[in-house]
């Protein structure tokens, strides 16, 4: 027992010794590892700042974009709900507007069949009334059939005239047309707007559908982003945590070491002092004085150890033994050494000696195939769990790739029906701004005619005037003015300026008088229309203004559009590829995980074929095999001297039972 401890405390001293070993090693060579970590992780600092701002302005702006697509669905939805109710009333109004069509078309059929078949008593019936009712309320009617019909229905006369029942029936089916063509034309325009709310529920049901996609993988995305900033957070915490810890470490890491190896060499010279106490006490229990006082104080100590038998006892009861190992397992590998043992046990000259060292060797050779067991039930049992592990992750893996797949393919899907909503609505920016553009052309060179024709009328307009107050007022006469106003429209008359002097003027028969009231009235109207020709122009003007204002800023928001725009479709078509780049990966890495499960559901059926069958009957053949063993060493216990008659009788009786 003594020389146990001694043998376990040297055992301990090695063990420590290994670990002190390896933590001095760490005390030389950490200096350079542990900088080394305080380098990685103050480069990954700022990585991870600058990641989780990235991932927070992402965020922002997904919100922002969740929030956008809300508004555009909320406005889809609104424009839903005032269609269908703009729809119901045209509905409502329609089928009031066609109830009484069909009720004044059927009141005008009965009337014109009860007058061809000459109806007696159809005047006073409630058919006769309405065909009135309808005479008069219609407008189009002309007034000469409305009195006939009207006429024809109080059972009298106009002016001596009796209209014919066939002249009225003519002029019912007229009216009886018309109202169908006008039902049909209602009808018609009914269909329309029936189609054109179709068109309009159909796009935008199309916009709600495709904002609620982008609101779903949105909101999704954000809910990923606050996982991954909270990630982030943690990640930087941490790393900063253990950015000070390192360098706290490294600054007392001298002093450290300098502990430990003060504590070894107590420990050291401790464990020292205990072996040599224990091997001094050994040697004083193992002297001859010792072990004579032994022997007198303990006379029946050697007794219980030692048994009386004969030789030929001995090798009778060490084959019954080794016999009886068969008996555990007949077909066992290494059956061969047993028969070969109980064979030597049967000669007469046997060599104890040879024959322990063979059950010696017997047993090693079970004890070491109970070692492979054991290893191979571990092994087993560690590769199942394994297998197993792996195989649960991978098939969390594929599901989880092939939602991602799933995922990205919608996200695909909604940014290709935002790009075609985009593109389309570049294109038609594009045309209102060309349509814009010529349309404000055309109104500059009508703006442009209308200045130029005003100002050559109201040019001549004062050269009438003028010419007026020469000869009405000539006070007011200006010759320079004249010669001006002439010299610019001479263009005008110079078609006659090479005309031949003209003839005499007849004779005069009275003396003329000047129409002083009518030339001045005549003044007064040209002042009129210069003031409208004026007015008309600064009208013209303050409108050509605006336009060009209105174009200016229509212009300036189209271009500012059409920037957005294009940027919108830049980032997405960005987006697209980054998603598409995205897809191909999963579908790789589905593909990879795929195979891999498929490998290990493969290794998994191998390795049940390898194993079943040692887990299944591994705690029989171990106790199978430990009755070999103690059988065995109770042979060689025989050979050695020992009784072991009683545990025999034990083992016979187990079996028995």
């Amino acid at each position: 027992m003594l020389q146990n401890m001694a043998n376990k405390i040297d055992q301990e001293g090695a063990a420590e010794k290994v670990l002190y070993d390896k933590y001095m090693c760490y005390c030389k060579n950490a200096g350079s590892t542990l900088q080394a970590s305080i380098d990685a992780a103050e480069a990954k600092v700022p990585q991870v700042e600058s990641s989780l701002k990235e991932a927070e302005s992402s965020k922002v702006q997904m919100e922002q974009e969740l929030k956008d697509h809300q508004a555009a669905r909320a406005d889809a939805k609104a424009s839903m709900a005032a269609a269908s109710a703009l729809r119901t009333k045209e509905a409502s109004a329609y089928a009031a507007e066609k109830a009484e069509f069909d009720s004044n078309i059927a009141a005008l059929g009965g009337a014109i069949a009860s007058i061809e078949k000459g109806v007696a008593g159809f005047l006073q019936t409630n058919v006769a009334k309405t065909v009135q009712r309808l005479a008069l309320a219609d407008n189009e009617m002309r007034s000469f059939d409305r009195q006939m019909v009207l006429s024809f229905l109080a059972g009298g006369d106009q002016e001596g005239y009796a209209p014919q029942s066939g002249q009225i029936t003519g002029i019912l089916k007229e009216m009886k047309d018309d109202m169908e063509k006008d039902l049909s034309d209602s009808t018609a325009t009914e269909k329309a707007a029936i189609s054109s709310y179709d068109e309009l529920m159909s796009a935008k049901t199309k916009e709600v559908n495709a904002n609620t996609k982008a609101i779903e993988s949105k909101s999704t995305r954000v809910g990923e982003l606050g996982v991954q900033i909270a990630e982030m957070k943690i990640d930087l915490d941490d790393t900063s945590a253990a950015l000070a810890e390192d360098k706290k470490f490294l600054a007392n890491m001298d002093s450290t070491c300098a502990a430990k190896s003060a504590e070894w060499e107590k420990i050291k010279k401790a464990r020292s002092e205990e072996i040599v106490a224990l091997m001094e006490t050994i040697k004083i229990l193992n002297d001859d004085d010792a072990l004579e006082i032994f022997k007198k104080t303990l006379p029946g100590a050697s007794s219980f150890v030692q048994t009386v038998a004969t030789a030929q006892d001995q090798q009778r009861r060490a084959l019954a033994l080794v016999r009886a190992v068969r008996e555990f397992r007949p077909h066992a590998p290494g059956r061969t050494s047993v028969d070969f043992i109980a064979l030597a046990l049967t000669g007469r000259k046997v060599n104890f000696a040879k024959v322990i060292k063979m059950i010696e060797n017997m047993v090693g050779i079970l004890g070491e195939e109970q070692e492979e067991d054991d290893m191979k039930k571990e092994y087993c049992e560690k590769q199942f769990d394994h297998a197993d592990d792996k195989k649960k992750g991978l098939e969390q893996d594929v599901k989880d790739l092939e939602a991602t797949m799933d995922d990205t393919k919608e996200t695909i899907s909604t940014l290709v029906e935002s790009l075609k909503a985009l593109s389309d609505g570049i294109k038609a920016l594009d045309k209102e701004v060309a349509e814009s553009t010529e349309t404000r052309k055309s109104e500059h060179e009508a703006y442009t005619e209308l200045l130029s024709s005003d100002t050559a009328a109201t040019e001549l307009l004062a050269m009438a005037k003028n010419r007026l107050n020469k000869y009405y007022n000539p006070k007011l006469y200006q010759p320079d003015a004249a010669l001006v106003q002439i010299r610019a429209h001479s263009a005008i008359y110079s078609a006659g300026s090479q005309r031949a002097a003209p003839a005499p003027p007849p004779e005069s028969f009275k003396a003329y008088s000047k129409s002083s009231e009518e030339g001045t009235g005549v003044i007064a109207m040209i002042d009129r229309l210069v003031a409208d020709l004026q007015k008309e122009m600064t009208e013209a003007e303050v409108a050509e203004k605006d336009a060009q204002k209105e174009y200016e800023q229509f212009m300036s928001d189209a271009a500012e559009k059409r920037a957005t725009d294009s940027k919108a479709v830049t980032d997405k078509e960005g987006y697209k590829a980054d998603a598409e780049t995205d897809l191909e990966a999963a579908k790789e890495g589905h593909m990879d995980k795929f195979k891999e499960l498929m490998a290990t559901d493969k290794y998994i059926s191998n390795l049940h074929g390898e194993c079943d069958w040692l887990m299944t009957n591994f705690e029989i053949r171990k106790e199978a095999r430990a009755g070999e063993v103690e059988a065995l060493k109770n042979a060689k216990a025989v050979l050695s001297g020992a009784d072991v008659s009683l545990l025999q009788r034990a083992t016979r009786s187990l079996r028995g039972a």
